[in-house]
């Protein structure tokens, strides 16, 4: 067994303790701010939420939000583990345990917790929820983004809170259908199906404004995070350039041969891939070389391998597998 040392342990600790934050993040905007204001969503939380009220209309029988979640996803992680077999991260397993916990949490203590601020003359009384009455359109988008921001935590340990995920390996077992999609239909049946336990259309209007807020917000955390520049640079000082930018950046450097076709005159071409916040520093360290060096800038997506992403990696992949 391979002996784990103690930069591993806090690299893993650090990621568990990410991941608790992210998913508390996300279970808070749910009971703070999208169930107060009638709202619903996509997911396993919002399919535990129209199963909870379906169960509490049909018999009366009432199970906490978290409860339902916890059996939604164990009952998915079942089917999944008998027909695509049980490779499931542990990263994935802890989230899902996480998820449900976090939500009958916040459900037990965002009540007491709401009086006390109307004590305390923070808010009114009668608010629909601990930030007053606000109009529950903003508390729907607000609840998007908080949702957003605690998934985006959860996603960049390599954590998955499961639900749609599971469902879509089930499916790209048999049909290779593209996750988007999986995740479209499923969101919109959810939200759809809201309306078969008594919620209005507004409800219908209010989960689909949160599913896309959520996706902006996730979506632009997770791009932004991960965008890269390919920067290549013409010099005669290529080589001290190379050794400057291996040294102080700590970037890789690619030496291309190439030749100026004016001139004739064969020539090197400093690549350096770096992330998009590091530009700068790279430009710098060109500039303090040779001022009068030929630089091109370029974006770039799809940047694998040591110090970037996975080859391969994504949302299928990640519940599979942990990162490390």
């Amino acid at each position: 067994m391979k002996k784990l040392t103690a930069n591993q342990v806090a690299i893993g600790i650090k990621e568990y303790l990410m991941m608790t934050f992210g998913i508390l993040f996300y279970t808070f905007a749910w009971i703070a701010c999208i169930i107060p204001a009638h709202g619903t969503g996509g997911g396993a939380t919002g399919l535990s939420l129209v199963l909870c009220a379906a169960l509490e209309n049909l018999f009366g029988f009432q199970v906490s939000i978290g409860t339902m979640a916890f059996i939604v996803n164990g009952i998915l992680l079942l089917f999944a583990g008998f027909i695509i077999g049980w490779k499931f991260g542990i990263k994935t397993i802890f989230c899902i345990i996480i998820l449900p916990l976090g939500l009958d949490f916040f459900t037990a203590v965002l009540p007491p917790f709401q009086e006390w601020l109307v004590t305390k003359g923070v808010i009114a009384a009668g608010s629909i929820s601990i930030f007053g009455n606000l109009e529950p359109i903003l508390l729907v988008i607000m609840g998007g983004l908080l949702s957003g921001v605690g998934i985006y935590f959860c996603l960049m340990q390599g954590g998955s809170t499961g639900g749609v995920d599971i469902v879509a390996l089930l499916i790209n077992k048999y049909h290779p259908i593209n996750y988007g999609r999986v995740v479209i239909v499923h969101d919109s049946a959810v939200i759809l199906a809201s309306l078969l336990v008594g919620n209005g259309p507004e409800t219908v209007i209010y989960g689909f404004l949160m599913t896309i807020v959520f996706s902006i917000t996730a979506d632009a955390m997770l791009n932004g995070n991960q965008q890269s520049n390919q920067v290549l640079v013409i010099s005669h000082e290529h080589d001290r350039i190379a050794e400057e930018i291996t040294a102080q950046a700590h970037r890789g450097v690619t030496m291309l041969n190439g030749m100026g076709w004016y001139t004739k005159e064969p020539s090197q071409v400093v690549m350096v891939i770096c992330r998009k916040r590091e530009t700068n520093d790279i430009l710098k360290i060109v500039k303090s070389v040779d001022a009068t060096a030929f630089c091109s800038v370029a974006s770039v997506t799809g940047v694998y391998g040591k110090g970037f992403g996975l080859i391969g990696g994504g949302m299928l992949n990640g519940i599979q597998q942990d990162k490390k």
